[in-house]
């Protein structure tokens, strides 16, 4: 038997915005209130903003929620000559100005998933004042780099823009949405059929050729070039104002990509200097938690957000 298509409860509707020369993509659940602050999704690296969908879905009230394709990922397109290596500063400055569009001075409720987490959390203590309540999903940031790594980080940084400019660094394609939807649940192998297949045709397109593209520019695969310091991350989390809540999944997905170079202990002793801090576990589910228990998410999403907290 043919599984059915998962069914969207709360479809959304798609904007467009100009930012920072990007043509940035937007899509809005709910009505616009102007008594509450509107919801904040910002989605992981390689992902979309479709892929909050199921959380959406699963949430009791219906409140106006909005989530934008970061830069070079979905529909969010560049005014241009697209870049051939990101800076991860520029995603803060992105969201800044989505703030200043969609919200005026009103702080925001905001969550952020895997590389959208870190922002977030980053974002927060850069602008407090613009953050109501924060939810980290697994934002872990990287693990830290020491300075005898710098002079071979930029030669790697150099040599990988080389690549992708060859096109070394393309991402595979595939034939038709059902290889992108086995792709997905290959990657992850809680996420059932119906959902891939309402992924799959989000998270990828018909190209020239015919063949489904994922809609995320490969750029994104060259490394950063600038070393990553926990302390600069950490005086950053102490100036965070706004209530925050830290979640993880039951699966360790620090252990699994890092192998002992950066750990879930260590991320714990990080994110412990967000002065007013709470945290909670999603039980039988990874690093894409959104996807594996949608409903528990949810519910601890609102929970957290309501006056009650």
């Amino acid at each position: 038997m043919i599984a059915r298509m998962y069914q969207a409860r709360r479809p959304s509707h798609s904007e467009f915005l100009p930012i920072r020369g990007w043509r940035y993509h937007l899509r809005h659940w709910g009505t616009p209130d102007a008594s509450r602050p509107p919801l904040v999704l910002v989605h992981g690296w390689m992902d979309v903003a479709a892929s909050w969908q199921f959380v959406v879905d699963a949430m009791r009230e219906d409140r106006h929620i909005i989530a934008p394709d970061w830069r070079g990922y979905g529909d969010t397109t560049f005014d241009g000559a697209a870049p051939d290596s990101y800076w991860f500063p520029d995603y803060l400055g992105d969201l800044d100005a989505l703030l200043d569009a969609i919200a005026n001075d009103q702080p925001v409720d905001l969550v952020g998933h895997s590389m959208g987490g870190h922002v977030a959390t980053l974002y927060a203590g850069a602008r407090p004042q613009r953050i109501r309540r924060l939810i980290n999903l697994e934002g872990f940031g990287m693990p830290a780099s020491p300075p005898e790594q710098a002079p071979k980080r930029y030669a790697q940084w150099l040599d990988e823009i080389r690549a992708q400019r060859r096109g070394d660094m393309d991402l595979s394609t595939y034939p038709d949405a059902v290889g992108v939807a086995r792709r997905l649940m290959k990657t992850n192998p809680r996420l059932p059929q119906d959902k891939a297949d309402w992924l799959a045709r989000h998270w990828a397109r018909p190209n020239a050729e015919g063949r489904w593209a994922i809609l995320g520019d490969p750029a994104h695969k060259v490394t950063n070039a600038v070393l990553f310091r926990p302390e600069e991350a950490i005086e950053v989390y102490r100036r965070i104002t706004a209530p925050t809540l830290c979640v993880v999944a039951s699966d360790d997905s620090l252990g699994l990509w890092w192998k002992g170079r950066y750990t879930l202990d260590e991320f714990r002793e990080r994110i412990a200097h967000v002065p007013n801090l709470r945290h909670a576990v999603i039980d039988d589910a990874g690093h894409m938690m959104h996807h594996d228990r949608p409903e528990e998410l949810a519910t601890l999403i609102e929970t957290f957000l309501s006056d009650k907290a």
